[in-house]
């Protein structure tokens, strides 16, 4: 339907949908500065103190309605082992367009198609919300609306009703189109017709066409759908604290460094070589993604240090172990030994 509007061909009412590739960029990549100096990087793990650590244990076990408080009442702490793990953290602020043609019965409206040329789907002005933070917006291409003859109803704004057939009646339900009743009378639905009635219609052998709202025209456009959104991957580096790692997605640690422009480069100088070694990976796999079918806006990229307790204690003579972690000190108590289990009615 829109083969005539450069950019926009092949498009079908109905159609599109699909996300659209950028124009390649004309600026230059900005060189990347040597690393400054990071002392913070060095510093030394944090730990916490044990009445914090059984304070934290206290409201885990709270929290959790079939565990009995004894082990934290009497429970003995014989040992605290601090670790530390480091979460690598790159963020991508994106920008997709893709066009969606659309149609709308036709009352009045503008019409612009063919008066000049149509913007391509990257040359709309689209004002995006503040970095990394999710969005979208629907902008009607200019010169793209026409009025269009409605194809289903042929113009004419009605169809034939599909329940009569379009003759306005149909065979009689008391008679079963005879005429007369059983008992030989005639029947005073139908007048002896045969006939009654349609109700779906009324008796005009049509309905309004949906489509065009029994216009007879019909509006066709293309709408620009533009999405921000933030693309984001995470790296935590392997720590020997016994702790599953998927247990830090949910705490936050303590921010050693960040980063944000529109293309970041990898971190150089990290003491912890496999933080650098991802830093790197993910960026490079950030460009080849995003770069076929969105544009960059910005990146942004961090290093937090999780800080990881590891808290042994004995209850009743047998050792047990939990984890108290990240900035909130949630707590990860796989062993705990008083617990009971409970039906849910």
């Amino acid at each position: 339907m829109f083969d005539s509007i450069p950019g926009y061909e092949g498009i079908a009412v109905g159609g599109g949908g699909a996300y659209l590739p950028p124009p390649m960029s004309s600026v230059p990549m900005p060189v990347p500065e040597q690393a400054a100096s990071h002392p913070e990087w060095h510093n030394n793990i944090p730990s916490i103190s044990e009445g914090r650590a059984r304070a934290a244990f206290a409201d885990y076990v709270s929290s959790k309605c079939c565990y009995s408080s004894a082990p934290v009442r009497d429970g003995v702490i014989t040992n605290m082992e601090s670790f530390n793990t480091y979460r690598y953290r790159l963020e991508t602020f994106t920008e997709y367009r893709s066009t969606e043609c659309c149609q709308e019965p036709y009352t009045g409206q503008h019409v612009d198609a063919g008066i000049q040329r149509a913007p391509g789907p990257w040359e709309i002005a689209a004002q995006p919300p503040s970095c990394f933070t999710e969005h979208k917006e629907t902008i009607r291409v200019p010169y793209t609306s026409s009025i269009k003859k409605c194809n289903p109803c042929s113009g004419l704004g009605r169809n034939p009703c599909s329940s009569c057939t379009g003759t306005g009646s149909k065979v009689c339900s008391g008679c079963n189109g005879s005429g007369q009743c059983p008992d030989n009378e005639s029947c005073n639905k139908c007048d002896n017709s045969g006939r009654e009635k349609c109700s779906s219609c009324s008796g005009s052998g049509f309905h309004k066409c949906d489509t065009c709202d029994g216009k007879g025209q019909i509006l066709t456009f293309i709408n620009l759908k533009v999405k921000w959104s933030t693309e984001r991957d995470d790296f935590i580096a392997q720590d020997s604290s016994g702790l599953r790692p998927e247990k830090l997605g949910k705490v936050s640690g303590k921010e050693l460094f960040s980063n944000a422009q529109i293309t970041v480069y990898p971190v150089l100088g990290f003491p912890d070589v496999s933080v650098a070694q991802a830093s790197e990976r993910l960026i490079r796999d950030h460009q080849v993604k995003y770069t076929k079918n969105s544009c960059i806006l910005q990146q942004r990229q961090t290093i937090e240090l999780i800080t990881i307790t590891r808290v042994n204690y004995t209850w009743k003579e047998k050792p047990y172990v939990y984890y108290v972690y990240g900035n909130e000190l949630k707590v990860n108590a796989d062993d705990y030994p008083a617990t009971c289990c409970c039906s849910v009615m």
